[in-house]
């Protein structure tokens, strides 16, 4: 269904394909992912998160950047969700995110991390999935990540 067809069935008033609300992802399903999140070592404080329009989903969040493990849970992180396979990535991006640094202050302050859904079909439980197998297991035991 194109979004085209879709704008004129709710201009025209005949919503017969269902367009109108578009369906939100589920709230709970972004909850398991955040739930995981607070577990990994060096994740700190609040995990902010929301959908579009379109139904992708983000969480934001922090690393304690003096935390022993926190470059660590960057390449993991980064493995897992931007390349567990070059030939068939998951849906999803993992990335920093900053104000401008000039107008506010350092990484320790104002580096945030961004987990970023580009398929609406992935959704928080199947990234927890994913993440769930491939980070060390249990992910909040700091003697599994020894030897990543």
């Amino acid at each position: 269904m194109s979004v085209n067809a879709c704008f004129r069935q709710i201009a025209t008033g005949q919503d017969e394909l269902g367009c109108w609300p578009p369906p939100m992802p589920d709230e709970r399903s972004i909850a398991t992912l955040k739930d995981y999140l607070h577990r990994v070592p060096a994740i700190a404080g609040a995990i902010g998160s929301g959908f579009s329009d379109e139904g992708y989903w983000w969480v934001k969040f922090t690393i304690d950047l003096d935390h022993p493990l926190a470059w660590s849970v960057v390449q993991e992180l980064g493995h897992v969700l931007n390349y567990l396979s070059l030939d068939d990535r998951l849906p999803t991006v993992f990335m920093p995110v900053s104000p401008p640094p000039y107008m506010n202050g350092g990484p320790r302050d104002y580096l945030s991390w961004v987990i970023e859904s580009k398929d609406k079909d992935f959704t928080p439980e199947v990234c927890t999935q994913w993440l769930e197998g491939r980070l060390p297991r249990p992910v909040d035991d700091l003697a599994q990540w020894a030897n990543v």
